[in-house]
């Protein structure tokens, strides 16, 4: 199993810039190339009205207004009136379609993500908070939205007219030009050297986030437990600790991200002031008009705000540097359990199970859980399986879910290796009900409706009957229509377990599985799901894992399970004629019972 990572714990970081990383995100701009390229179309036309301006400047400055040429003048401000207007036009037209592109790109980066969690084992979610898996889905994609919304294709604009700035700077003075990237080696070392730092920073900031957010996610989920032994305080000094970390992590990021900004532009002012100097002064054999020196600051801009935009934007791929690396790492993460390249799907089943001498454990190299467990169940028959608490019971059904696979030997239904078959043909054929029942928000119709997404509502309420739910569902405000809450939490445990088995039991799955199903269910209610069980349970082959021993009295066969072995099995009645483990557990939980009867 996975190491475990709590909200205490930062996760590990990368020393470098993952280009690979970087590089992934090529993907999802694929599908959306043709709307890049109109985008791209303007772009590049709106460089060239960047460019042309400080040229027609030039020509007012040294033609027109010397020559006291009104026509060339007039004509000259109406082009540059008409560039302008074509400009802001394209400038709306590029915002509006970058963003809508980028915002696509983030929908399919969440839909990978959210459909490639949906896959991993549960391995994955046991080893780490969930509030860590959760801040990967939402902030880390939401922090890619303005490098995704506009940098990618800005840079693009902004290097084309580096390029051309820098083809029309050297056709109108090539030794003005050199003197205007004089300074630029200084600039390069200047992002170069900050690059190492910012990027751990951020690194940082976004492992103490991931903290931060796994803390609230275990605090929410525990609040009752926290009022109940009134924790309050010492919870709300932890969040403090975690708050602060978040904090002076965020602050030192930002100190670095803004030594990028003020360093660039002081550059950019310092070549401004030698184009200037050298200009006038005629440093270096260079000879030049007042138009040409005008038309030369504004290129430098034109130069220099491009280097400024890149600068920034390479500001943000550092930035996001750090949480794609946590994206990529989840969508990276193989999961142990998929179909085979040959899986095929699995027919309908009969219901016949067999383990084969299986053994397993959760680590190559460490130790048996199950040893050597064989048995083989007919199709229709019932099977309780009973034992200490980590004996192993779960991890059968587990094995037969093919939640995980086998170390050794094999799993079949009807002759089927479990390995050899899809997950879905699989488990569409199965009912699994665990004692920790999830009801989703909704209402009480959708969440039985969640067996079979197809099943009319007599169906529902026939399924809801059959488990003698149907009575407490009907005194509800309004019945099969009642709103629940996010895990049930406005019914009681009971109820919750009800309409859980409602929706196994509209599934009509060939094998059913009941784990500790009915532990949170009083007697009275039991006894009664019991009654409306039984006819259900013909034709199935089931499996029930249930701590209170009345529940498996009918059972066909009982497996006593103890450090991963089937100890012995039979039926009620014979396993308590042979005075063994099962007999000294049945004596046992009833002397306990005899005694609370006695007691009261």
């Amino acid at each position: 199993m996975a190491q475990r990572n709590t909200y205490r714990e930062d996760e590990e970081l990368e020393e470098r810039v993952n280009v690979h990383d970087i590089l992934r995100i090529g993907k999802y701009l694929k599908p959306y190339l043709p709307q890049v390229a109109r985008i791209l179309a303007v772009v590049i036309s709106m460089s060239c009205i960047v460019v042309a301006v400080p040229y027609l400047t030039k020509i007012m400055i040294d033609e027109a207004i010397p020559n006291r040429d009104l026509g060339q003048l007039g004509l000259l401000a109406g082009i540059l009136a008409a560039l302008i207007v074509l400009y802001e036009l394209g400038l709306r037209y590029r915002t509006v379609a970058i963003t809508r592109v980028g915002q696509l790109m983030l929908k399919d980066m969440r839909r990978d993500i959210f459909t490639h969690i949906q896959t991993l084992p549960f391995s994955y979610f046991d080893s780490r908070p969930h509030g860590k898996i959760l801040i990967r889905v939402v902030n880390y994609v939401n922090t890619l939205s303005d490098t995704l919304s506009s940098g990618l294709i800005n840079v693009i604009s902004d290097v084309f007219t580096f390029l051309i700035t820098l083809v029309v700077m050297f056709a109108i003075d090539w030794r003005l030009a050199l003197w205007s990237l004089v300074l630029f080696p200084v600039l390069l070392a200047w992002v170069y050297g900050l690059k190492i730092f910012q990027r751990r920073a951020y690194q940082k900031l976004s492992n103490k986030q991931s903290n931060l957010n796994a803390y609230i996610h275990e605090s929410i989920a525990g609040v009752k437990t926290t009022q109940t032994f009134a924790q309050e305080r010492a919870q709300f000094a932890t969040f403090q600790e975690q708050q602060d970390e978040v904090r002076r992590a965020w602050m030192h990021a930002v100190h670095i991200q803004f030594l990028m900004w003020p360093g660039v532009q002081n550059i950019s002012v310092m070549t401004i002031s030698l184009i200037y100097f050298v200009g006038v002064m005629g440093w270096g054999g260079v000879d030049v008009t007042t138009g040409v020196l005008i038309a030369f600051v504004g290129y430098a801009n034109n130069f220099w705000n491009p280097v400024i935009n890149i600068g920034n934007f390479y500001n943000q791929l550092i930035t996001c540097s750090a949480y794609l690396e946590r994206i990529f790492e989840t969508l990276d993460v193989v999961p142990e359990i998929q179909n085979a390249p040959d899986a095929a799907d699995l027919p309908q089943i009969r219901g016949r199970v067999d383990f084969n001498d299986v053994v397993f454990r959760y680590e190559q190299d460490g130790r048996n859980i199950l040893n050597l467990v064989d048995f083989h169940v007919e199709p229709g028959r019932t099977i309780a399986l009973v034992g200490p608490t980590g004996a192993g019971k779960t991890t059968i059904i587990n094995l037969l879910s093919r939640f995980y696979d086998v170390s050794e030997g094999s799993v079949t239904i009807d002759g089927h290796d479990v390995r050899g078959v899809t997950l879905e043909s699989l488990r569409r054929q199965m009912g699994v009900m665990l004692q920790d029942t999830f009801i989703f928000s909704g209402n009480v119709r959708e969440n039985i409706r969640y067996g079979r997404l197809d099943a009319t509502d007599e169906e529902i309420e026939a399924a809801a009957r059959a488990v003698h739910a149907h009575e407490f569902i009907m005194e509800l405000p309004d019945g099969y229509d009642t709103a629940v809450e996010e895990r049930g939490s406005t019914l009681s445990a009971g109820q919750r377990q009800l309409i859980a088995f409602a929706r196994v039991l509209l599934a009509d799955p060939r094998i059913l599985i009941l784990d500790e199903a009915t532990s949170n269910i009083d007697t009275r209610t039991e006894e009664a799901l019991q009654a409306g069980l039984q006819h259900l349970l013909k034709g199935r082959t089931s499996f029930i894992i249930a701590h209170r021993l009345s529940t498996i009295e009918k059972a066909d066969e009982i497996f006593y399970i103890d450090h991963g072995q089937i100890v012995e099995h039979g039926s009620h009645a014979e396993l308590l004629a042979r005075k063994g483990a099962y007999y000294r557990l049945y004596e046992s939980q009833y002397a306990m019972i005899r005694v609370a009867t006695g007691a009261q």
